[in-house]
């Protein structure tokens, strides 16, 4: 099985990932031919080797003409359906802009609709994420590929942005690094490291984040950023290996909590447990128990690494009428995972997440509340847009 490994230990922009990608391997005509066929401005891509802090690496700049033309998700989505990409690209490149907009969405108080890319919708950003999408495919590293990025460095400072000012790292990075549970790395420099394209592209490619997986290394690549600061170099690596032998799934050590309360308003559990997930547990629920004296009850679980244990507690006994907990060590197996983007009848989206194992699809589950807005939009039921999602999550490779 292939694997990638994204080294952001030093941040992460588009034009990076692309040119570590290239400098990894992939066809660089694949990607300029791909570009030049979406129904925009012309866009190009040119490569040079540079050196950043005094190591080799690539940098990838992208021509294109100043353009007062402003794009919103709707837009993106029409440009990338009608190009002739591979179904795989085209997949990764519209989960990225989904992504993006539903992030500056949050940020800014307002409905997807309403989200008119700035930065984002430039064609600098269309040629990055679109570019990445078509180099990725070309290594076949989209798909059943394992995905691992490290912990992200985001900078610190101030920034310019369309908005004016904005500290760093900018609430959109902060949204997307969020959502997707990505670890941040601390660094020294006072500079915006890792850009909103940057950190949405991480977070759609990832499967997992953390050192570099057990693997056969085949290529490496080295993508520069544009500046060129004496602190540290401002670089993107990617490693491209092949899966070591192993079972296809993964496994981690972790902690099981248990409590029971018979003494709460059941109207505050959907409450409790959503606390608990954003204290970091991987799970949590309630099983119905019936107490002493016949009295009906709930034992809470919750599976959590044990680095945030701790954290976990506190939310127990913050938010519940417990006073004692019982902790006990499991191991967790689980399969490897990566969400998709596919569309259904009447043009509409939704993305899908799916359980892989040794390559194969065995699960596929559609965003529920994706399927119900593709159910209002074309007047279909939702458990006809959700057969058709899950079919074709199983049929894209």
């Amino acid at each position: 099985m292939k694997t990638l490994w994204v080294d952001a230990g030093n941040g992460a922009a588009g034009d990076m990932l692309l040119a570590a990608l290239i400098d990894a391997g992939a066809d660089l005509e694949a990607v300029r031919t791909g570009l030049r066929g979406l129904a925009v401005e012309p866009i190009d891509v040119a490569v040079s080797q540079v050196r950043r802090h005094g190591l080799r690496a690539v940098h990838a700049d992208v021509r294109a003409p100043r353009s007062d033309v402003s794009r919103n998700l709707a837009d993106v989505t029409a440009i990338l359906t009608a190009a002739a990409l591979p179904d795989e690209a085209r997949a990764f490149a519209l989960a990225v802009f989904e992504r993006l907009a539903r992030a500056e969405a949050r940020v800014h108080g307002v409905t997807l609709s309403e989200i008119h890319f700035h930065e984002v919708g430039a064609l600098d950003a269309i040629a990055d994420v679109t570019g990445c999408a078509l180099a990725l495919h070309d290594l076949r590293l989209l798909g059943s590929a394992v995905r691992v990025v490290s912990p992200v460095a985001a900078g610190s400072g101030v920034v310019r942005a369309a908005h004016g000012p904005l500290p760093v790292p900018v609430p959109a990075v902060l949204e997307l690094l969020t959502e997707a549970g990505a670890p941040l790395r601390t660094h020294s420099a006072a500079m915006e490291l890792c850009t909103p394209t940057g950190a949405a592209l991480l977070a759609t490619l990832a499967t997992d984040w953390g050192p570099a997986p057990d693997c056969v290394p085949r290529a490496t690549g080295t993508g520069a950023g544009r500046a060129d600061p004496e602190g540290h170099p401002n670089v993107l690596r990617v490693l491209i290996g092949e899966a070591a032998d192993a079972p296809g799934w993964s496994a981690a050590e972790m902690r099981r909590v248990d409590t029971t309360v018979d003494d709460l308003d059941p109207r505050l559990w959907p409450d409790v447990l959503e606390a608990l997930r954003t204290a970091g547990a991987a799970d949590a629920w309630c099983t119905p128990a019936l107490m002493r004296k016949g009295r009906p009850g709930q034992v809470l679980s919750v599976l959590v690494d044990p680095d945030r244990l701790d954290a976990v507690c506190r939310v127990i006994f913050a938010e519940t009428t417990s006073l004692g907990v019982r902790v006990s060590p499991v191991e967790r197996r689980f399969l490897r995972r990566d969400q998709v983007t596919v569309p259904v009848a009447g043009g509409v989206t939704v993305a899908v997440k799916r359980g892989l194992l040794e390559g194969e699809v065995v699960t596929a589950q559609p965003e529920y509340d994706d399927v119900r807005a593709a159910a209002e939009r074309t007047g279909r039921p939702v458990r006809e847009v959700l057969a058709e999602a899950r079919a074709a999550a199983r049929d894209l490779a």
